[in-house]
This record gives C-alpha cells, sequence and structure tokens, in this order.
C-alpha cells in the first residue's frame, strides 16, 4: 500500500508508533531487521530507534565518545560496556592501557538519570567512580563488574549505602583491594530489594553475622556467590535462611569432618527444593560431598572450576546430576569422568574443562584426559553446542568424529598446553581436524586454536566459516596466506586475536576495509612493522592503530624506522578519534 505521494503508506505513521513498534523488539537482531526494514525513509528509523531504545551495548570504550553514546539513546535504561581487549584475561595487555570507566559514569550521570542496570567488563573502576555511580543513580538495580580493578570494598561500601532499590551486585573475576571489611553493613537495615549477590571474587573473611542478616531480610534472594574464605560450618545456617535459592556458590568445603556438621548440611541442602545451579566447592574434603547429592538431580549447572575434587568423588558427584545443562570443571574429572558425564548428562549443552596444573609445575602424577574424553561427550550429548577443552593431546581422527557427532556446535575453544603440538599419532599437524569442524559446524561462531597448524587451516575456515565472530589464533600458520585467508573470508568476523603467529603487513594492508567493519583486532609477537602500522593508519583513518610497546629505553615513536618490529598491535574501529588517556607504552598512529 502506497500513500498519496507515491512512498509506503507506513511511512506516514507517526513517530510514536514506531517507538512502540521498536519497544517490542527486544533483541539486537529484531531490532536491526525493523531498521532496515525502513531504511527508505532514514531519518524515520533512525529516530524511532534513537528514542524507542533502553539497551545499550558498546563492545569497546573508545569506540565512541561517551557523551556521543549517551546523547544518541537518551531513554536507554541499561547500559554494558567493555573495556580493554579479552586478551587482557592472558596478562598480555599492559596493566595501565587504559579503559578506565569515570568517563562513561560521568556521561551516564548527566544523560541517564534514570539508569536501571549498569554492566563493565575489563575495566578500571575507581573508587570514586563507584561513589560517583551510586549517587547519581537512584534508581540503579543492577550492577555487575566483570574482570575490572581499582577498586576497593571502600567503593563497594558505598553501593550497599546508596543504591536503596539494588536487586543485583554481581563481582565475578574482579581485583579488589580489601580496606573495608564491614561493607556488607553498610546495606541498610530495612535494605530488602537484593536477588542476586556475588561476592565469590573477594578474598578476604566476610563478616557472617552482618551477610546472614542481609539474606534474612531479602525474601527475593535467588542466587548467593559466596567467596573461598566462608566457613562451611556457617553455610547450612544460610541455606536455612535462604531456602529458595536458585544458584549457590558455595565457600570451601574443607573443614574437618565430624557427623554433626555432615548431617546440618545434608538437611539445609535438602531443603533447598529451588537448587539449579552450584559453583565453588573450593578445596573439597571428600567425605562432605555426599551432603550434596538430595540436590544433584535438580541442578542444570555445575561449576567446579575451582575444586580440586579427585577424580573418583567427582564422578560419583557428577553421575547424580541427570538434568545438567553447563558443566565447568577440572581436569580432574578424566577420560573416566567424561564418558560417565556422556552417559549421565543427556542434555548437556556446554562443556568447559580447565587445567590443574597448566605449566606442568606440580610434581604429582599427571591426569589422564586426553581426546577420548572428548570424543565420549560428543558422542552421548546431542544437545552439546558450546566447548572449552584443556588438554595436552589430540588427533585429526578425534576432532573429525567431534566434528561428525555434532555439527549443532556454536563454540569450539580446544586449547592444547604445548604450542606447537601434532596429531600425536601421525605426527602431522591438525588441519584437517579444525577444517573438518569449521565445515561440519556452519553455525560456528567462535572458534580457538591451538596445535601444530599450517595456512591451510586457514584456507577452510575463511571459506567455511561465515557466521564466526571471534577468532582467536596462537603459535599457528606459514605465513601471510593464513592471516590473508581469515581477513578475505570470515565474513562475519567482529574481533580477531592472534599471538605468535608469522603474519605479518602485506594481508592487513591488502583487507584493510576487513578491518573497518570489525570490532576489532589484536596481533602480539607477530611479523607486523612500524611502517605497515603507519600506512594502515593512513589508509583507514576511521580505525585507531594502537602500538604497545612495554620495553623501556627505546627511541620516541616518531624517532622508530618503519622496519621496526611492533612487539603489539590493538585496531579498533572508532567513532571518537585519538582517546586522550593512552599510557606512554602507547603510541596512536
Amino acid at each position: 500500500m502506497r500513500c498519496g505521494g507515491g512512498g509506503p503508506a507506513w511511512a506516514m505513521f507517526p513517530d510514536e508508533v514506531w517507538e512502540q513498534v521498536f519497544s517490542f523488539l527486544g533483541s539486537d537482531a529484531d531490532r536491526n531487521a525493523a531498521f532496515v526494514t525502513i531504511v527508505l525513509v532514514p531519518r524515520l528509523g533512525r529516530r524511532a530507534e534513537r528514542r524507542s531504545r533502553r539497551r545499550v551495548f558498546v563492545g569497546n570504550c573508545y569506540a565512541v565518545a561517551p557523551a556521543a553514546a549517551v546523547a544518541r539513546f537518551p531513554e536507554a535504561r541499561a547500559a554494558a560496556v567493555k573495556g580493554k581487549p579479552h586478551f587482557a584475561d592472558f596478562n598480555l595487555v599492559p596493566g595501565d592501557w587504559g579503559g578506565g570507566a569515570d568517563a562513561w559514569v560521568a556521561a551516564m550521570a548527566e544523560g541517564w538519570p534514570l539508569l536501571e542496570e549498569l554492566r563493565l567488563k575489563r575495566m578500571v573502576v575507581s573508587d570514586d567512580c563507584l561513589e560517583a555511580l551510586a549517587r547519581a543513580f537512584k534508581n540503579l538495580r543492577v550492577l555487575a563488574l566483570t574482570s575490572c580493578d581499582g577498586f576497593s570494598t571502600a567503593g563497594l561500601a558505598a553501593i550497599a549505602a546508596h543504591c536503596r532499590n539494588l536487586r543485583e551486585l554481581d563481582l565475578q573475576e574482579n581485583m579488589i583491594e580489601e580496606n573495608c571489611s564491614h561493607w556488607l553493613s553498610h546495606f541498610p537495615e530495612s535494605f530488602t530489594s537484593l536477588v542476586n549477590l556475588n561476592i565469590a571474587c573477594l578474598e578476604g573473611e566476610v563478616n557472617v553475622s552482618v551477610l546472614e542478616r542481609l539474606v534474612s531480610r531479602c525474601p527475593n534472594l535467588k542466587t548467593l556467590g559466596l567467596n573461598q574464605a566462608f566457613p562451611l560450618d556457617k553455610l547450612n545456617i544460610l541455606l536455612r535462611r535462604a531456602p529458595q535459592l536458585i544458584d549457590l556458590g558455595t565457600g570451601r568445603f574443607d573443614a574437618e569432618y565430624y557427623p554433626e556438621l555432615f548431617h546440618k548440611l545434608e538437611s539445609a541442602f535438602s531443603g533447598c527444593k529451588s537448587l539449579r545451579g552450584l559453583s565453588g566447592i573450593w578445596e573439597a574434603v571428600p567425605a562432605h560431598l555426599p551432603a550434596l547429592y538430595s540436590i544433584c538431580e535438580g541442578l542444570t549447572s555445575l561449576n567446579l572450576s575451582y575444586a580440586t575434587i579427585q577424580s573418583p568423588d567427582l564422578i560419583k558427584l557428577v553421575s547424580q546430576c541427570k538434568n545438567l545443562q553447563k558443566l565447568w570443571v577440572m581436569d580432574f574429572i578424566e577420560d573416566a569422568g567424561l564418558a560417565v558425564v556422556a552417559s549421565s548428562c543427556k542434555l548437556l549443552q556446554e562443556l568447559r574443562v580447565f587445567p590443574s596444573d597448566p605449566y606442568g609445575e606440580v610434581a604429582q602424577p599427571p591426569v589422564s584426559l586426553t581426546e577420548r574424553g572428548l570424543i565420549a561427550v560428543s558422542t552421548g550429548c546431542p544437545m552439546l553446542h558450546s566447548v572449552l577443552y584443556f588438554c595436552r593431546q589430540m588427533t585429526n581422527s578425534a576432532l573429525i568424529t567431534v566434528a561428525h557427532n555434532r555439527p549443532n556446535l556454536i563454540r569450539f575453544r580446544l586449547c592444547i598446553l604445548e604450542p606447537h603440538t601434532p596429531d600425536y599419532l601421525t605426527f602431522q599437524p591438525l588441519d584437517a581436524g579444525f577444517s573438518a569442524i569449521v565445515e561440519s559446524c556452519r553455525d560456528l561462531c567462535r572458534l580457538s586454536l591451538s596445535g601444530l597448524l599450517t595456512d591451510r587451516v586457514f584456507k577452510s575456515i575463511g571459506a567455511y566459516a561465515d557466521c564466526l565472530e571471534m577468532l582467536s589464533v596462537a603459535f599457528a600458520g606459514d605465513s601471510d596466506a593464513g592471516l590473508h585467508y581469515i581477513l578475505s573470508g570470515c565474513k562475519s568476523l567482529k574481533k580477531l586475536e592472534i599471538r605468535d603467529c608469522p603474519f605479518g603487513a602485506k594481508p592487513l594492508l591488502a583487507n584493510a576495509a576487513k578491518l573497518e567493519t570489525m570490532r576489532s583486532l589484536w596481533m602480539s609477537s607477530c611479523a607486523v612493522t612500524l611502517g605497515a602500522c603507519r600506512l594502515l593508519a593512513q589508509k583507514m583513518p576511521q580505525l585507531n592503530v594502537e602500538v604497545i610497546d612495554e620495553r623501556g629505553g627505546r627511541p620516541s615513536w616518531e624517532l622508530r624506522p618503519n622496519d621496526c618490529p611492533v612487539e603489539k598491535l590493538f585496531v579498533y574501529r572508532t567513532l571518537a578519534g585519538r582517546r586522550a588517556d593512552k599510557p606512554p607504552c602507547v603510541w596512536i598512529v
């Protein structure tokens, strides 16, 4: 249907109608599809999207100026911002690289006073920043900090004191200075709104009596993550005060065994009829583990990534979790345990197996975790779609079997602990195995490669991994051709992380336009030169080309010759231009 002027009739609808339409579209994909539908009237689309968007995600805090992002979506109620590159999790990014949250919080306080939800990841968050957001956002309901640093429990005390409507305080993998042992006591006695409290990353002792009172007066508390210092003999008291919990992160399980404590724990866990997620269980004493058996059948998520439970006891525990959908565990599970998982956990969707001794430094018999465990789970768990697997050996035939068994994989991250490890049976590169993964798993969106690999595997990735959004590569490839295959293919690629590969300037410059469609590129210990970075910056002014060199005593950046090798390179698209907070080790070309 068309209107009198020849345009579509829907173009005549008032802005309020389109704002209502966009408000019903929750996912970014749906909103983008609707935006494209009305692309013939771009002003209308931009205005409707601007006024209706309630959630804003910024994948790189330097991709846009904070004030510009806030002004662009004035009605936002929830925001998520990421800072440092992902390789910061592996200590490859300098500690002072940047990623400060202060400018973002200041801009949000000015333009989004009604903000209800804030999620920050890999950012530097100061106590002043926490104080500012605590006072600025009176309606703040959710604060989630993941892999952040720069703040202390004094800053958390300000959050507790001023955020009277807080429902979720989620602290994951943060580096927190613990200078205020009683910060939990700053929650007012009238405060009752908590639904999620996760303090597992704190190291110091928690004031147990204060925590007990807080838990008791929050009847809607569903998630509670305790830290490693929380004593086992107090856990049963918390569970009796919060039997409605759905997710629990326990403290230490290493108290001396005595029957009275065991029976109290067993009784308390049996009263938690709604429990679906369990994590923690640090330093477990095996005799205490049967206290958990009553809840095992109801669990859909089990995170034992810090639990040093040995194979026999671990197998007994996991074998009773028939309805697991997510399992994170250390390699103490061994191949025998994963065979039990394959036969017992038919609903499993996500598996992560972490190394107990990644550097081979502990004098103990090596765990028996090989490709056989991965094959078993891929065979026995038909719903499996996400894998992170650390091991010391792999074969092409095993990877081909996994690819054949689970073409529904969307995330596959294999980490062979020793670089350049070939197929240990044939001594061939693992090209055929990883090629089978990308050729069979056509919805794969995240991939991490390891082992001995040549350019052939990158040719397969470029040709077949159409849905791939994030790729991590280490110690792989023969030449520039490998990087060229990736950048000239992989049409959906957003993030590319590369370390210790022989990739240089030629593919970067030849595929410079591809970099502008991506969120970021990280390269370290590769064959990139300073001259190539200068040419890339000239060719693509919309990109920030950051060269990182932590070694002191070098000439100034401008005086270094073009053939100077680049230690680390971070390239990302930006609307904000050069950032002003770079440290001396960073040069924006």
